[in-house]
Formats: structure tokens, sequence, C-alpha cells
């Protein structure tokens, strides 16, 4: 009996949606929803420790939101697939994530994972030096808004075309149709700060969407960067992350990458399960977030130095 060949039979496993899968989902959504309510109220409030702690909060979950949103990609959330285009949608709307967008290009990141035609939804080349400019300007970078508002503009103007690849004619309509929900959305924005009600548009979504661009690429970050990105190989150009109950929760299971890219369509809440085998196969594997982003300083200040 070969145990090695069976240890990787597990690991790479399909598995469909349970009813259970399905309760943890839903739990998870009713948990995003009761933040966000807090985090609005606090920002409403007028104490400014509060306010500061509201927006830090509404940052924060529809960050996690959009993780959600990255289940719903994969149909790994609801047994039934039609529930997770709306679902997803609305995950996405607060930080103006298309679903279907996000959902063509990322399953076209897992195809071409470790090939030259393989590129990330939001934009940022781990295959590149990883430098003290590099990480700056993808953390702080408002590039992925601007574009969000391009697509925006295309898209009412009927003129958005897919330039990563191919996308079938149904899922072309799908992505611009979501967009221009999105101009709703803006547009009812600017109605609402133009009769009056600018503060609580700025203080519930403005200034939580630009919190979030940092706090979305710091947890996107560890993925595949300073791993093997030449390789096909999942156990070689992805990352294993072990991290806390809270970093497993509010990254909704993507510290389980490896374990993720090995089998997609797994529901996220059973990725656990298959970590100590990730842990003993995959070539980078972190305890927590913290020791992973030390090598990334490290790295950051080799790679400037080298180039003074």
């Amino acid at each position: 009996m070969n145990t090695d060949n069976d240890a990787a039979g597990v690991l790479f496993a399909r598995a469909r949606v349970s009813p259970r899968d399905e309760r943890v989902f839903l739990l998870k959504l009713a948990v995003a929803l009761l933040i966000c309510f807090l985090g609005g109220f606090l920002a409403l409030n007028d104490g400014w420790v509060a306010v500061l702690l509201g927006e830090l909060l509404l940052a924060a979950i529809y960050t996690h939101m959009v993780e959600l949103q990255h289940q719903c990609l994969h149909h790994s959330a609801f047994r039934r697939s039609a529930t997770h285009r709306p679902v997803g949608f609305l995950l996405g709307l607060p930080l103006l994530s298309a679903y279907s967008h996000y959902r063509v290009q990322h399953l076209q990141h897992h195809k071409y994972l470790g090939t030259p035609d393989d590129s990330e939804f939001f934009g940022f080349d781990s295959r590149a030096p990883l430098t003290w400019g590099a990480l700056l300007r993808g953390t702080f970078s408002p590039a992925r808004l601007g574009q969000v508002g391009v697509d925006i503009v295309k898209s009412c103007r009927g003129s958005w075309a897919y330039t990563m690849g191919q996308i079938a004619e149904r899922a072309k309509r799908q992505v611009i149709a979501e967009y221009r929900l999105f101009a709703v959305f803006v547009l009812a924005a600017a109605g609402l700060t133009a009769t009056g009600h600018g503060h609580a548009v700025l203080v519930l979504w403005v200034v939580p969407l630009l919190l979030s661009i940092p706090m979305h690429f710091l947890l996107e970050l560890p993925e595949h960067v300073l791993c093997d990105n030449d390789s096909t190989d999942v156990l070689r150009n992805t990352r294993t992350i072990s991290g806390s109950r809270f970093s497993q929760w509010f990254t909704n299971g993507n510290n389980f990458h490896v374990e993720h890219h090995a089998a997609m369509v797994v529901p996220i809440n059973r990725l656990s399960e298959r970590h100590p085998l990730a842990k003993e196969w995959a070539t980078h594997t972190e305890e927590s977030y913290l020791t992973f982003y030390r090598k990334v300083l490290q790295e950051a200040s080799r790679n400037s130095r080298r180039r003074t």
C-alpha cells in the first residue's frame, strides 16, 4: 500500500457542499452582517474614538466579505449553484468587486497558475522582485478603483471587453450588467450626498473603501509571493499558513491556500482538515501571518539594497 499516494489523494480530493457546509456559510454571512451594523453604528457616533473604531470595523468586514465572495466564485458555499451569483454580487458591492468579472479571471488564475498566462484579478505581480517600492505601491495604490471606474463607464457605454483571454458571451453580459448596477450604486451615493446625507456616505462607504485597499492587499499577498512561481506544482507555487482562529475566520480560510488550489471546489470550512497534509507536503509553509510578513520585510530590504 502506497501511503504517500493515499495522502496526496486526500489533499487533492473533491467534495460536494453538504447541508452543514451551507449552514456554516450562512452563519458567516450573519456574523458579517452583525459586524456591519455595529461598525455603522460606531461610525455614525459623535466621539472620535468610536468613529475610528467603526471605520476600521467597516473596512475590515468589507474586506472579509470579499473573501466570502471568493468562496461563492467557486460555487462551494451553497448547494444550489444559482444562489452564488446574487449573494456574491452583494458581498462584493461595498468594495466594488464585480462577482462575474472576478469569477472569470480568478478561475483563469487557478487554471494558469505558474505559467505566463496567470493573472489575478487584483493586479499585483507576485513574480516580480519584491522591493519597498513594489510593496508601497501595492499596499496604497488606488489603481484598482480607477480600473473599476473605467469598467463601469465602458459597461454603461456598451464597449466593455474582456482583455485577459476568452470569455463566454453569457458571462460577458453578466459582467456588464453588474458594472451597470455599480453605476446605479455610485449614482445613488452621489444623490444622497447632494441631498445632505454626504456624511453618512463618507463614513459608511467612502472612508472604509479607501481603508480596505491596504487591508485587502496585505490579506492577499501571502498566497503566492516568494513561492516558486515558475512551477505549475501547487505544492511549490502556493503557500499555506496555519494561522490563528481569528485569522482563519477573517481570511475565510484563505490561509489554507495550498489546500484550496489543490481542490478548489471543496467548501472552505473543510480545508483545515487537510492542513496537516499540506504542511507535510508543501514547500512554503508558515505558522502565522507574522512570520510571513517578517520574511517579506526582510526580502524587500535585501532587494532594495541591491538596487541602490
